[in-house]
């Protein structure tokens, strides 16, 4: 779940966050001061700095940051802050703070809690900011020991209510995004499609439901000028 698989790109493409904003997340950010030129600390820890690559888990922190990151007044250095509290509240802490599954229950309440006062957002702010990142949460399948084993990103617009037709798990296809039940990668569901088979075609090979290869279709065309980069 931790080994190097995943470059910026890519996995910005998977999870639909700008290249930049992952970069900064687990690279850094440089920023200018009056002081001159100063850079921030990532918020998150990357598996492999050099080449830049992501694990799996890394993912699974980034699709959390990223219902984060939506809410007013998101800034690195607020989210570090928030994320360096949690780890001194939970013992021992942890390389992988917004995987563990401790962040769906206390971790969750803790971090927005000490987050709002940081960009001094009010206690409604506060649980909305609870309810979208609960929501990202629950796209997060896990073990029975609590390690994320799947992920379930948005295929469109991080509508809580979107089908979880698309599935990235490790263990399949080399980790690449696959039609949910199938292990097929949506890569090769889109060819198909574009190849000239219809919807209908594509459901009944499969054994899927006619709107989960729509939702696998429409979230490899949005990730594949990424792809080709």
């Amino acid at each position: 779940m931790d080994t190097a698989s995943y470059g910026l790109s890519e996995a910005a493409g998977y999870l639909f966050v700008p290249v930049t904003t992952l970069r900064a997340w687990f690279l850094g950010q440089d920023y200018e001061t009056p002081a001159g030129r100063r850079r921030f600390a990532p918020p998150l820890r990357i598996a492999q700095p050099t080449p830049p690559l992501l694990s799996f888990l890394n993912l699974v922190e980034a699709h959390v940051l990223d219902a984060i990151r939506r809410q007013h007044g998101v800034t690195l250095q607020n989210v570090r802050k928030a994320l360096t509290f949690l780890d001194r509240e939970r013992h021992p802490p942890s390389k992988h703070p917004l995987a563990e599954r401790s962040f769906e229950t206390d971790g969750l309440d803790l971090f927005t809690e000490h987050y709002g006062r940081l960009i001094n957002v009010s206690r409604e702010g506060q649980v909305m900011m609870r309810q979208v990142v609960a929501a990202y949460l629950r796209r997060v399948e896990r073990d029975s020991r609590g390690i994320p084993i799947r992920l379930y990103p948005y295929t469109r617009h991080r509508d809580r209510e979107e089908p979880m037709a698309v599935m990235i798990d490790p263990r399949v296809s080399f980790g690449r995004p696959v039609l949910v039940g199938t292990g097929i990668p949506t890569e090769i569901v889109a060819q198909r499609y574009k190849a000239g088979e219809s919807i209908d075609e594509l459901a009944d090979d499969y054994g899927r439901q006619r709107q989960e290869i729509e939702e696998a279709i429409r979230y490899e065309l949005q990730i594949q000028p990424g792809r080709a980069a």
